[in-house]
């Protein structure tokens, strides 16, 4: 049969019930979310004569959730009219209103004699066929499918989202005993089509995968480090960002997590996987279990691995110690091994180093990797048939840049074995088979797609599902056709180009602008069309700041002009040339990179795009035709004289507060995308081939080059607005003196100068303005004051 997804019934409030009912929101489906009916009032309600028979009463645990998680931070929403789509109800009164939807997901408590019960509930109501989903953790399916029909039982799995459902990629989906196949295959295409996740097909065991392997690692972790007598901060530093994990590592995303929350999924694995051969990993140490006693439990309870606290006036972070369970000043963490990586940028390229150092990082990366190895190897059949299921599953679920098995194999296979016996370790047979037919890594890259090793067929597979997206990683190697150290060009067939970005952070220098220039320059001779694409997880910081810096330090201000100009140049080709162009913006895409995107035809961004012209915040104005944008997009919006000067105050403000889009459907908001032309796309893994098709569908309608287009400017009327704007700012005390220099050449560019009266004026004449504009303020003691302050500390400076 075919399925398709309008409306959702979301059977639970919590914090997980209300992330998924906004997520499900987030791409357009309707959903009913559900929770019980108060048992008793409070006292608000009885002083206002309410009883429980009143529905605002009854729907109060519902609503009062759903609040809550809309309030919270980061948002589970993209976009604030998306909460709209969700209606509220309650279990006694409103359940029979599940008869229409497509699809029920069960999200309450961990309690399998509850789940039953609502189960029995929904059933008296569900559709025939309709989708039956549970976001259990770990309950096994048989017993939650007892007594329940066939129609119901044919229609289960369980679904388990990962928390906060809307940033964490993770969707497992594990099918009941007597689910559909055709139920499971459209949830995973689902899961990964329309929810943007990575849909993991898992067996019914403890814990599934993410969080039987995620846990594991930090269980196993703990041993170690009290094993080896390392600080908090020390560990922190170890397995964060140096390692491909994110910034919060390992004690600080426990703190966030919550150590209680980490400590039942360990004692569920413990008690449900009595024969893992690892089970006493699983034991919680006695420094978690005095916490536990303490309730330091991280975030919630104000005090974890971490505490806030005042000394000497100033807000400090202290660390726990260990040992003594006493809180103390962090200290400054220093590794020769860490050292000998800082030269080596892709991060899959470090731990061939990392392993060998002789030092105490050394040694905690050996003992923490082999016995993950040896467990992830042993975990194959038992917990999936396929090996990069446990990949997909760690990165997806616990931010790890590459799983297990990928970082394994960067080490080298033989290697990590040498390793595993050297701490006690061993790997599972199937590993050793696998060395012996010759073949010598997990995975291979052949004809621009990615294989892995099948251990019950010995032999190579072409990992599914890649047809419907582009990889980088696996076409770079056979479709480069020119590249310099920072940027590179593919033909991605078809005449279509793309241009990635490999500078760090994917900063734009000249290497860059001379690869889009390339990219331009051979689509309108050779190829049809250019892509800007790159699958980092941030697209671009913008401008190379620290070459800015640099350059106005020495006053070098002829080249530094010259560099100015080349980027606006290339900008505006973006927009003139005679081929169609495009960008695939996602994560952090800031200054010049948003700069790109306004003047491209097609902008393919992901959801879960952060952008916004901040350059304010670090003392200069956008330059790279950034300001003559906003300018010309809000001259087009003009309908009356009246609202004129409105909006064009409301994106000088917008510009002056640097202010960012906290998704793709924000930037259209702020006048950075554009309805009608621009798109959005949930999962940012098909980016770049939805940009192809675009790009491929322009060329069809037969694309016509772009004609030049005047902007229409108020002169003095603009600028008299500003001035006296920035004025009143300076006197409340809200802007400083440098502030209000910075906003009022803002104003004079977006006001198009001090003309006498309302014109029409070229482009080229507002991008001359942007560049005398920040000319001027590079000369500016306190700009590079903002510039030098943000490069050493991440964080902009008020002076």
């Amino acid at each position: 049969m075919k399925r398709s997804i309008k409306k959702v019934a979301v059977v639970g409030s919590g914090i997980m019930g209300s992330g998924i009912a906004c997520h499900f929101a987030n791409i357009g489906v309707q959903v009913r979310l559900f929770d019980i009916v108060p048992r008793d009032l409070t006292d608000k309600e009885k002083a206002k004569g309410l009883s429980l028979e009143d529905k605002v009463v009854r729907n109060r645990l519902v609503n009062d959730s759903l609040q809550k998680a809309l309030k919270s931070k980061p948002s589970p929403i993209y976009h604030k009219d998306f909460a709209k789509r969700i209606t509220t109800g309650n279990l006694e009164d409103d359940l029979h209103l599940i008869s229409d939807c497509d699809w029920v997901i069960e999200v309450v408590v961990e309690r399998l004699d509850i789940k039953k019960s609502v189960f029995e509930q929904i059933e008296k109501y569900r559709k025939p066929s309709s989708l039956i989903t549970s976001n259990t953790s770990g309950i096994p399916i048989q017993y939650m499918n007892e007594g329940r029909s066939q129609d119901f039982r044919e229609n289960f799995a369980v679904t388990h989202f990962f928390n906060p459902p809307r940033y964490l990629k993770l969707f497992e989906v594990v099918p009941g005993p007597d689910c559909k196949p055709e139920v499971t295959d459209f949830l995973m295409n689902y899961g990964e089509k329309f929810l943007g996740k990575t849909a993991v097909l898992a067996k019914d065991t403890p814990a599934f995968i993410g969080n039987r392997v995620g846990i594991f690692g930090i269980m196993s972790l703990f041993h170690v480090v009290q094993e080896m007598g390392l600080t908090v901060e020390q560990v922190d530093k170890l397995t964060g960002p140096i390692i491909g994990r994110p910034k919060s590592a390992t004690f600080r995303t426990v703190d966030v997590v919550g150590l209680d929350t980490l400590v039942h999924t360990a004692n569920g694995v413990a008690n449900n996987a009595p024969n893992d051969e690892m089970h006493d990993s699983f034991a919680i140490p006695d420094f978690v279990q005095k916490m536990m006693e303490n309730k330091w439990l991280g975030s919630k309870t104000k005090q974890g691995f971490y505490k806030k606290e005042v000394v000497d006036g100033k807000k400090v972070i202290l660390s726990l110690d260990l040992n003594t369970l006493t809180y103390k000043t962090q200290q400054k963490v220093k590794f020769p091994t860490l050292e000998m990586t800082k030269t080596i940028d892709k991060v899959i390229d470090r731990f061939k180093v990392l392993v060998k150092g002789q030092d105490q990082a050394g040694a905690f990366y050996r003992k923490t990797l082999a016995p993950l190895f040896q467990y992830v190897s042993n975990r194959i059949p038992e917990i999936s048939d396929e090996l990069y299921r446990l990949d997909d599953a760690m990165k997806a679920g616990f931010g790890w840049e590459h799983g297990p098995f990928q970082i394994w194999d960067a080490i080298g296979v033989e290697k990590g074995i040498e390793i595993m016996k050297e701490e006690g370790y061993a790997p599972n047979k199937w590993v050793d088979d696998m060395l012996k037919t010759e073949q010598k890594s997990f995975y291979t890259v052949k004809n621009g797609a990615k294989y892995y090793y099948d251990i019950s067929k010995k032999e190579l597979l072409k990992i599914p599902g890649q047809d419907a997206f582009i990889i980088l990683d696996t076409i770079r190697g056979s479709k480069t056709i020119w590249s310099n150290p920072d940027a590179s060009i593919q033909h991605l067939g078809d005449g279509v180009l793309n241009v990635e970005f490999q500078s760090k952070m994917n900063t734009l220098g000249g290497g860059v602008l001379e690869a889009i220039n390339k990219g331009i320059d051979l689509a309108e001779t050779e190829y049809e069309a250019v892509i800007l694409g790159n699958q980092a997880p941030n697209f671009s910081v913008g401008a190379n700041l620290a070459m800015v810096f640099m350059m106005a330090v020495e006053q070098e201000y002829d080249e530094l002009a010259m560099a100015v100009k080349y980027f606006q140049d290339t900008v505006m080709r973006l927009r003139y040339s005679s081929v169609p162009t495009l960008i695939t913006p996602r994560g952090m895409t800031f200054g010049g990179a948003l700069e790109m995107s306004m003047h491209v035809d097609k902008v393919v961004a992901a959801a879960e795009t952060y952008t916004g012209l901040v350059e304010f915040g670090v003392g200069i104005i956008p330059a790279g035709a950034g300001t003559k944008e906003v300018t010309r997009r809000v001259a087009e919006l003009w309908t009356k004289d009246d609202v004129k000067l409105n909006r064009l105050r409301d994106a000088f403000i917008n510009l002056a507060m640097a202010k960012v889009a906290t998704s793709a459907y924000e930037a259209f908001d702020l006048g950075f995308y554009q309805k009608g032309k621009d798109s959005v796309v949930v999962n940012e893994a098909r980016q770049i081939a939805v940009a192809k098709r675009y790009a491929i569908q322009m060329l069809e309608d037969g694309y016509t080059q772009p004609a030049p287009k005047e902007v229409y400017v108020l002169g003095k009327q603009a600028l008299g607005m500003f001035r006296v704007g920035t004025d009143s700012l300076k006197s409340g005390h809200y802007a400083s003196e440098h502030d209000q220099l910075i906003a009022n050449k803002l104003g004079y560019i977006m006001a198009g100068g001090d003309l006498s009266e309302p014109q029409f004026v070229s482009e080229n004449y507002l991008l001359e303005l942007e560049r005398e504009a920040i000319m001027s303020l590079l000369t500016e003691r306190k700009t590079l004051e903002r510039i030098e302050h943000t490069l050493k500390t991440g964080k902009p400076l008020r002076n």
